[in-house]
């Protein structure tokens, strides 16, 4: 992180995340939920509205009912940080089958083939309009292979389809393929071993409302946690209210920001206290920024505080 000034915060107003109360903390909150086999992601979603009692809940990134896995379910105020996650990578353990006999050293050769930019059209079945489009492999590692059972891992960008994937590999190497077995390990900074199951989930409400609060504050993440996996950016108090209405952050107002930003990135915008005020799009680099003292650093694309949770006390612009 660049301190780029020594900025102070006042404590009265915003909150630290770990200081709201788990009412506060519920509301802003997030759930990494270990998805079954079975119900859709909208069930799984559901369920876990129902669950707490909210009036609003969503989910990034849908899973098949066949696939399992980490589903992140952001509750309430936190559904406005979701695009956030579309952002980072997912990572998944396929098992493929394939139809026919094949050499372990041709299916390598060919899986090479698909890491990188790929074309893929999403299949009949899904949610999404059917046209073609372009996606990043960042990685596909070949894990075991059991006559024409293959299992392997696959880190990719969001709205890759693992089960074209296989159809694709089986397609070039003239056997046919098809997928088994998905489950997502892996959601942008969120890893399987911070999922839980519906039933803990469940089980930590009911302490909940009898009194005992530390286990659902462990399960339900503050929603700053969904930006966790981009750069981050720090304002100065009186910058904040004027972002929370829409305008850019221009940059007499950042108090410090992470090293190496390109202009295009996508960074989180945070307060002194740590509370996520916007995504935004970096106008500057890093360096750029650094070396000016006016202009615009970054435009919100989404904006996730409140306005009014900080004073306005930016009254001039640029």
């Amino acid at each position: 992180m660049i301190i780029l000034s020594k900025a102070e915060t006042d404590d009265r107003w915003g909150k630290p995340p770990e200081m709201r109360t788990i009412e506060e903390h519920i509301q802003n909150g997030l759930v990494i939920v270990d998805k079954p086999q079975g119900p859709t992601s909208h069930q799984v979603t559901a369920w876990v509205k129902q669950i707490f009692g909210l009036s609003k809940a969503g989910h990034a990134g849908t899973l098949d009912p066949k696939v399992s896995g980490v589903l992140p379910v952001a509750l309430d105020n936190a559904t406005k940080a979701l695009p956030c996650l579309l952002v980072g990578t997912k990572e998944y353990i396929a098992l493929m089958r394939l139809h026919g006999e094949a050499e372990e050293s041709e299916i390598r050769r060919v899986m090479a083939k698909f890491t990188g930019e790929i074309y893929q059209l999403p299949p009949v079945r899904a949610a999404v309009k059917r046209e073609l489009r372009v996606r990043k492999i960042h990685a596909l590692n070949l894990l075991e292979i059991d006559g024409r059972c293959v299992l392997f891992r696959v880190v990719c960008d969001s709205g890759t389809y693992v089960r074209t994937l296989c159809t694709d590999i089986g397609e070039v190497l003239g056997v046919g393929a098809q997928m088994q077995e998905l489950r997502r390990v892996r959601t942008a900074n969120f890893t399987e071993s911070q999922a839980v199951k519906l039933q803990d989930l469940k089980d930590a409400w009911e302490f909940y409302r009898e009194g005992e609060t530390e286990t659902l504050r462990k399960l339900v993440l503050p929603l700053e946690a969904m930006l966790g996996h981009l750069p981050k950016v720090v304002l100065k108090d009186s910058a904040v209210d004027a972002v929370c209405h829409g305008a850019d952050v221009h940059v007499p107002g950042i108090a410090g920001l992470a090293e190496n930003i390109a202009k295009g990135d996508f960074v989180g915008v945070f307060t002194l206290k740590g509370e996520a005020i916007c995504f935004a799009e970096a106008k500057m680099s890093t360096d750029e920024i650094v070396e000016t003292k006016k202009g615009v650093g970054f435009h919100p694309l989404r904006v996730l505080m409140e306005r009014g949770t900080y004073p306005k006390m930016w009254k001039h612009r640029e």
